[in-house]
């Protein structure tokens, strides 16, 4: 009969060891849970306690604005004004900024005169009136305002709040012009260039265009690039184009992007540089414009200055096309698409 081996003792046992653990490992984990409730209400408590805090602070710097904006301080109003229509310092509030243009504007303060005909044209605040914001505009360019001449003279223009009349447009605009308003100016030139409510005079436009366009405006550096492209006003000129649209393409001007990216595909003025010809128009072509995402469709369809790609030549196409780009559309009909 074999011999039977002992492995020595077994140690003792107790069968509520194991339950015990088990409840402690609970107990714990319910502290925990409660411990991180706890620090979740506390943290939610002082957000709150901000929350009111900066609402208390913000309430009391528009009392001592209000307060500060009296019944005859028309500057302290308008600036209120302007605080509110830009959340300046107070809660962002058309409505009330409307409310202290008014007060400032009916004490003759041509810059409140002048932005409440702007929240009239733009319906902020309240609801859109063009021939309320003419009658704003006006007050304010009788002080000399150029802005609202300007804005005067594009409402003639446009025919909104008045009846059409290119003649008075062009008087406002001259007004603004001679005051140095840079958007008037290009405003003016592109009267003379299209000869509405002057005799057509490309010379003048062009002066107007380089007087703008001197001081940074984009609109009229890409208007006397036009110019030097075509040779109007200005003896024809494809380096100079190129510069004048390349100061208003780096200030995200999207014609000019288009128009420079098809100097540098043709090489006028530049070195032909396909590269260079898609960058800008991928520049011009986010920014929506039509002509410049035909134009990026082509380089994909051709593999100029990428890799060729149909998918992407049409998802252009399809992008121009959308916007009613005639020779996109016809690009699609020939697809099929």
């Amino acid at each position: 009969m074999p011999n039977l081996f002992s492995w020595g003792k077994s140690a003792p046992t107790h069968q509520g060891d194991g339950e015990t653990s088990r409840k402690r490992q609970e107990e714990q984990s319910r502290n925990q849970q409660a411990e991180l409730q706890r620090k979740l209400q506390e943290a939610e408590l002082a957000r709150k306690r901000q929350e009111e805090e900066a609402a208390r602070k913000q309430r009391e710097a528009e009392a001592e604005a209000a307060r500060r904006a009296g019944p005859s301080d028309a500057a302290a109003q308008f600036d209120l004004g302007w605080k509110y229509a830009n959340g300046r310092g107070v809660a962002q509030d058309d409505t009330q900024a409307v409310a202290w243009y008014r007060k400032a504007a009916a004490q003759g303060h041509a810059h409140a005169q002048f932005n409440l005909g702007v929240m009239y044209d733009d319906g902020r605040g309240v609801a859109q009136d063009a021939k309320q914001a003419v009658e704003w505009y006006r007050k304010a360019a009788a002080q000399g305002n150029a802005s609202a001449q300007n804005n005067l003279g594009w409402m003639y223009q446009n025919g909104r709040g008045v009846a059409q009349d290119d003649t008075q447009a062009v008087e406002w605009y001259r007004k603004a012009a001679a005051q140095g308003h840079a958007r008037a100016q290009t405003n003016l030139g592109w009267m003379y260039a299209n000869g509405r409510g002057v005799a057509q005079d490309d010379k003048q436009a062009v002066e107007w265009y380089r007087t703008a366009a001197a001081q940074g405006y984009a609109a009229a550096q890409f208007n006397l690039g036009w110019m030097y492209a075509n040779g109007r006003g200005v003896a024809q000129d494809d380096k100079q184009a190129v510069e004048w649209y390349r100061k208003a393409a780096d200030q995200g001007h999207a014609y000019a992007q288009c128009n420079l990216g098809w100097m540098y595909m043709k090489g006028r003025g530049v070195a032909q540089d396909d590269t260079q010809a898609v960058e800008w128009y991928r520049k011009a072509a986010a920014q929506g414009h039509a002509r410049a995402q035909f134009n990026l469709g082509v380089m994909y369809a051709n593999g100029r200055g990428l890799a060729q790609d149909d998918k992407q030549a049409v998802e252009w196409y399809r992008k121009a096309a959308d916007q009613g780009h005639a020779r996109a559309q016809a690009e699609l009909k020939k697809r099929g698409l």
